[in-house]
């Protein structure tokens, strides 16, 4: 019979980064006593993204960071909202180029994850923030 349960995750960033969440979104898939089924991760914020990425080389995050500082830089003259300092519109613009959700599957109770696939909250402003991640678990 198909279920469905939902847990909020409270992410804390230090600022600016990647933050691995894979092994809080597989705690929650075993928890849940699923077998096989999706999960449904929503990241409730305009200012941080999820992504699947490399977890085996952290140079990867570090150039995906160099990346985006050339693409969207802090304090860019164009943007007319920083209510909240220059990194208030290059992280909703960040944002905007990534994405806020993730839908992945599970089987046998483990997400179907390539060998170097990591889940990642990533964090696109400067100061520290508590994020917060809906997970949905729908299987059976």
């Amino acid at each position: 019979m198909l279920k469905q349960i939902q847990h909020e995750i409270t992410v804390r960033t230090e600022g600016r980064g990647f933050y691995p969440i894979t092994d809080s979104i597989q705690d929650r898939v075993q928890r849940s006593g699923m077998v096989q089924g999706l999960a449904v991760l929503h990241l409730l914020h305009t200012s941080a993204s999820l992504l699947i990425q490399e977890n085996a080389d952290p140079d990867v995050r570090v150039d995906l960071d160099r990346f985006f500082e050339c693409l969207v830089p802090d304090g860019d003259p164009r943007f007319v909202h920083t209510a909240e300092g220059a990194d208030d519109m290059p992280a909703h613009v960040r944002t905007a180029l990534t994405a806020v959700n993730l839908s992945i599957p599970f089987t046998r109770g483990r997400l179907a994850r390539g060998t170097w696939q990591g889940i990642y909250l990533w964090e696109h402003r400067i100061q520290p923030h508590r994020r917060q991640l809906l997970v949905h678990l729908l299987g059976e």
